[in-house]
């Protein structure tokens, strides 16, 4: 099992609100966490940073070689639960942090199985030999409207209220977190980015740049293209490959 991640501020804004974290929890097994901060003064910052570091402990601490599917899910939703409480506490005690948030993208390799949670616009996608599939659905304003069918899949790439999200980890007492798990049989792929890198990226343009090839540069590759072609948001990857 192969782990690369990276993250870069981009080419307009002044600070980089995205953070990235991954671990091994023992052979053929890893973790990837990826938190796109939101909030002025530095505030989404702190949120990523306490969601991913909160994220990543709770899986750590409690993941176990022989627990059984339901048990890991049930420790994957918690974790994100428990980021949830600890961004949302800290903004209400610090005035200048009220309302900050965060997404947040985790998948937690076991051998051959992917766990992945999701709140907010943070993506993971699945790469195999057949090609590339988004795991994850997006929690956007943009995304609601595409699905009533109220727009098209063209009109939702270029719409002005893409980037409005409908839920964040932190801004209220509690969070619905998305969960899905895969089983692979073949080698795959599994990519966790911000929205600064898919807004960039298609989908064919990360599979080429992934799927079957060195994970640092191809980590390298993903965020030099974003940057070529404006780089107006941080831009975070994070690759889980077997």
């Amino acid at each position: 099992m192969f782990v690369a991640s990276n993250t870069d501020r981009g080419q307009v804004r002044e600070e980089n609100q995205d953070k990235v974290q991954t671990r091994f929890l023992g052979e053929n097994i890893a973790v990837a966490v990826v938190c796109d901060g939101m909030g002025g003064a530095a505030s989404g910052a702190v949120a990523s940073q306490l969601a991913v570091e909160t994220v990543v402990n709770r899986i750590a601490e409690n993941f176990r070689p022989e627990m059984k599917p339901n048990s890991i899910r049930n420790m994957m939703l918690t974790a994100v639960h428990a980021a949830n409480t600890v961004v949302y506490e800290k903004s209400r005690e610090d005035i200048d942090k009220n309302g900050m948030g965060t997404t947040c993208v985790a998948a937690l390799v076991v051998n051959k199985t992917v766990y992945v949670v999701s709140v907010g616009d943070s993506r993971a996608y699945m790469l195999t030999k057949d090609g590339i599939t988004q795991i994850t659905t997006d929690h956007t304003y943009v995304e609601m409207l595409r699905q009533a069918g109220e727009i098209s899949d063209e009109e939702a790439k270029n719409h002005h209220m893409k980037n409005v999200i409908t839920k964040a980890v932190g801004v209220e007492p509690d969070v619905e977190v998305d969960y899905f798990e895969l089983e692979e049989w073949d080698n795959f792929s599994v990519v966790l980015c911000s929205d600064g890198l898919s807004n960039y990226c298609t989908e064919q343009f990360i599979y080429d740049t992934v799927f079957g090839k060195n994970l640092d540069q191809a980590i390298i590759d993903l965020i030099n293209y974003a940057n070529d072609s404006g780089g107006r948001d941080n831009i975070t990857a994070a690759i889980i490959a077997n």
